[in-house]
């Protein structure tokens, strides 16, 4: 089974999809296919599809739905000539809950995960370059919004949520590695997309201050700054962080080298500030 939920939700077996277009088998699907070959307890799925206000009918409706997602699966497998398992197997139920087994098929999520790992690991010994190149390969795997293209529930959006935040680390690394590999210049353009779509987060906003400064463009960089610090006052309420006025000082006294170790400091407290613009 082949899993895409970094993006629109694409499931297939024997290379056949197995996605529903009704809206709630899709959302039992999606939740099955992020935690593959793991149990999702029925409370879950129930809490994914009605919220906190379940219908009496909640657990047949949900059976339904697991009938539906299983004839699509008996279908793939009819066509693909897989005599050797049946659609129970492949979704199964257990005490609790059910279980959708990958039978060691790809997953985004999991490549995803496995690539990031091994950047972050390149990172922490120095090799900017192997980093930089293993984030850009894991990054790659997202093709818009995960779960685009479902209505998701209580437990989707709280998914969605937490992917978007390893996204964010994943890309703010790996700026991190181009700008520690003096790739300043090829960064603006991309940093300036990201400061005006994420207006508060503090990483980024360092990061392209820093880009702009090393391509002499001192002026704008405090410029970015300021914009920065209105929209922390004005939305959050709250000043810039102390690395963060550093590197502004640092970037006033015309000093590169002291603007880069304000920069590494930028990066431990900022992440969190995340505020996309509407």
């Amino acid at each position: 089974m082949d899993i895409e939920v970094l993006g629109a939700l694409v499931v297939r077996e024997n290379g056949i999809s197995i996605t529903p277009t009704a809206a709630k088998p899709r959302q039992v699907l999606a939740l099955l296919a992020l935690h593959a070959d793991r149990v999702v307890p029925v409370t879950a799925l129930i809490e994914e599809l009605w919220g906190g206000e379940p219908p009496r009918s909640a657990r047949t409706t949900l059976q339904t739905y697991v009938l539906q997602l299983r004839s699509l699966i008996t279908a793939a497998l009819e066509r693909g000539g897989d005599d050797t398992r049946t659609a129970k197997d492949v979704l199964v139920t257990l005490p609790g809950g059910y279980q959708l087994n990958s039978n060691g098929g790809t997953s985004d999520v999991r490549e995803f995960d496995r690539l990031a790992g091994l950047g972050y690991r390149a990172m922490d010994t120095g090799d900017h370059r192997t980093a930089a190149r293993l984030l850009r390969e894991a990054l790659a795997l997202w093709s818009g919004p995960a779960f685009a293209d479902v209505a998701g529930g209580v437990q989707l959006d709280m998914e969605t949520w937490r992917l978007e935040e390893t996204r964010l680390c994943a890309l703010d690394r790996r700026i991190e590695a181009d700008l520690r590999l003096g790739r300043h210049r090829e960064l603006l353009a991309e940093l300036t997309v990201l400061v005006s779509r994420y207006r508060t987060h503090e990483n980024l906003h360092g990061q392209f201050m820093l880009a702009l400064h090393r391509s002499g463009r001192r002026g704008e960089a405090l410029t970015a700054y300021q914009r920065l610090r209105t929209n922390l006052v004005e939305e959050l309420g709250i000043e810039p962080s102390g690395a963060l006025r550093a590197l502004q000082r640092s970037i006033l006294l015309a000093d590169p080298e002291n603007a880069a170790d304000a920069q590494e400091e930028t990066a431990r407290p900022a992440r969190k500030r995340l505020v996309p613009a509407g």
